[in-house]
């Protein structure tokens, strides 16, 4: 996972700990986060659990730092229990070790090295060379860069579970009933198709847009909806004019709505709307949403082409502005098929 927010400058390590819970969208424990530096300037953000990273190749976490063209980075150690083993730092020196060899074969430097025990605030941390540097935890809630979160409508999780919840499965019982109402749905759509695709495409736009609105006011959707849905997903021309609605003044609606259908259908049609989802959470600069969505849709669909192309961006680095390019083809869509969009949203400098 990747993040990137250029705005702020980080010179205190309590309030760059502090900034992560904003920047992942949850509290990250039992962590190495790596924190990239662009001149300076908070730069790319990953993490992997402690686990995998203390008996894992890093070389993979210092691919995607340099890929943002950082040349120095942060650690960050989240261990409630290491933290107040001092034995324990010896093994933090042998992953800052690793992780310095894996940065140097791209020509970055790990600046510093951090162990905080909780991300909280007073949380405790110590630098990890045994330079004497300690210190307590900002305030999480307090950070520049959770104010922004919370202005920009992004939620901040307790834990990554509950992040991952947003995009799990909620049901696979009702989910496989639904199979054989998708495919009469889809039997009856394909003789409308036929007759004026269109038409047909026009309609599916329209009613997606005002199920959106249902959704976002409390409406359950029935298993005739799901599957007019579902079918509404698969045709390219349809699905390639949702993709605008993430950057529209109803985007939250129609997030809402992929969210929603991601818990909901089968496959093979819940992988598009988690590519749905997973474009509209890029969009407006949420990237961990984004990669969850993404790494549920090719688990489902490995070949899926957009999800592909979104996955490798949001690995290298790309930007949420640059990702927002891709919408003006579905505004292009709407045109032809003759459906009006909500108009486009302003944006500010985000993460992602």
């Amino acid at each position: 996972m990747t993040t990137h927010e250029p705005d702020y400058r980080f010179t205190r390590p309590g309030a760059l700990i502090a900034a992560l819970p904003a920047v992942l969208g949850f509290v990250p424990v039992r962590s190495l986060v790596l924190v990239s530096l662009e001149h300076g300037e908070m730069g790319a953000v990953m993490r992997v659990d402690l686990s995998r990273a203390v008996d894992g190749d890093l070389s993979h976490l210092a691919d995607l730092a340099s890929a943002s063209g950082a040349d120095r980075a942060v650690a960050v150690i989240v261990d409630a229990e290491g933290a107040q083993c001092p034995m324990c730092n010896q093994d933090y020196r042998d992953l800052c070790d690793a992780l310095t060899t894996a940065l140097s074969t791209h020509d970055m430097e790990l600046y510093a090295g951090h162990v905080v025990d909780r991300i909280e605030a007073g949380g405790r941390w110590h630098c990890v060379d045994g330079c004497g540097a300690f210190g307590t935890v900002e305030d999480p809630m307090a950070s520049p860069l959770a104010a922004a979160a919370v202005l920009e409508g992004r939620r901040l999780y307790p834990r990554r579970e509950d992040l991952q919840a947003v995009v799990d499965l909620a049901d696979a019982e009702r989910s496989a009933a639904l199979v054989p109402v998708i495919d009469e749905y889809a039997e009856a759509r394909e003789a409308r198709w036929r007759a004026d695709p269109d038409d047909c495409g026009r309609r599916d736009v329209e009613a997606v847009m005002a199920v959106s609105a249902r959704v976002c006011e409390g409406a359950e959707l029935d298993d005739a909806e799901l599957a007019g849905l579902a079918c509404a997903l698969t045709d390219v021309a349809v699905r390639d004019t949702l993709y605008a609605l993430a950057v529209g003044a109803d985007a939250g609606r129609a997030e809402t709505l992929w969210a929603l259908l991601a818990r909901t259908l089968p496959e093979p049609w819940r992988a598009e709307a988690l590519v749905l989802l997973a474009f509209s959470a890029y969009a407006r600069g949420d990237g961990p949403l984004a990669g969850l969505s993404l790494d549920a849709a090719l688990r489902s669909d490995p070949e899926h082409r957009m999800a592909g192309m979104l996955d490798t961006a949001l690995q290298s680095g790309m930007r949420p502005e640059q990702i927002r390019e891709l919408a003006g083809t579905g505004y292009r869509l709407a045109k032809r098929l003759g459906v009006r969009l909500p108009p486009r949203r302003s944006f500010g400098r985000r993460a992602v």
